[in-house]
């Protein structure tokens, strides 16, 4: 991830966006932790029209909205998320849209609850622009959830097989961190199965602290990627991409 100052927008999207969770939640640190690598990578390739692929109730318009002249969100009518905001009903192997009809593609922790991600993955690139940009998070470790649709994870090898397999070149794949990041969340997740009674006060200070101190130690500490929770792909689709932002 970048060191440098961040900028005004880049700020306030973030500031938004992360109004939704509170300093007691688990998933806080690493939420913020991708949804800053989304709004970085977002403003170096998004543009245009964008396509979010599961985007549930449409919250990462918060947080990339600004960056694209027209964000289309996809999900299926089985989403246990509020889908009152989604513009397509649909499935991310049908997706009913048109050939070459976006700019971008973004899908976010999705494809862990796709029995077919080979499907998913070519339906994104068939309804890219030529030179389009498909930007996924895809976990490595993470516990199980939204059961019983949780099928896989993957590494980096993985997912440079099935993106390529689809037909996208210059597939980057960023490890969103390292161990501190990833086993302390985790703690925090298994914590919540003792978050009752008299312990609950306690559960959401030492909670609190692990949201302050893991992301602290991910940086100070000697990193190693293999135990990243989380990457981040930036996959494009092979031809000449229109110039100017078209935002």
């Amino acid at each position: 991830m970048s060191a440098r100052p961040i900028p005004p927008e880049r700020a306030a999207a973030l500031a938004r966006f992360h109004k939704r969770r509170r300093l007691s939640n688990p998933g806080r640190a690493v939420e913020r932790r991708a949804s800053a690598a989304l709004r970085e990578y977002g403003e170096r390739h998004f543009r245009g029209r964008l396509v979010e692929l599961g985007c549930g109730d449409k919250n990462k318009e918060l947080l990339l909205g600004d960056l694209v002249a027209e964000y289309i969100g996809v999900d299926h009518a089985g989403c246990i998320h509020d889908t009152a905001k989604v513009d397509v009903i649909a499935s991310a192997y049908e997706t009913t849209l048109p050939d070459a009809s976006f700019d971008c593609a973004l899908c976010v922790a999705v494809l862990e609850h796709l029995e077919e991600p080979k499907r998913a993955i070519d339906e994104a690139f068939r309804i890219l622009k030529p030179g389009g940009t498909a930007v996924y998070t895809v976990p490595l470790f993470f516990h199980l959830h939204e059961e019983p649709r949780d099928f896989f994870r993957y590494t980096r090898h993985g997912l440079r097989y099935l993106f390529e397999g689809a037909g996208f070149e210059r597939v980057e794949i960023v490890a969103l961190s390292s161990y501190p990041l990833t086993a302390i969340t985790q703690w925090s997740y298994y914590l919540q199965t003792v978050r009752k009674g008299i312990l609950k006060p306690l559960v959401r200070l030492i909670v609190g602290f692990n949201n302050l101190v893991a992301p602290a130690l991910d940086r100070i500490l000697p990193r190693d990627e293999r135990f990243t929770w989380m990457y981040l792909v930036v996959a494009h689709k092979p031809g000449a991409a229109q110039s100017g932002n078209d935002r």
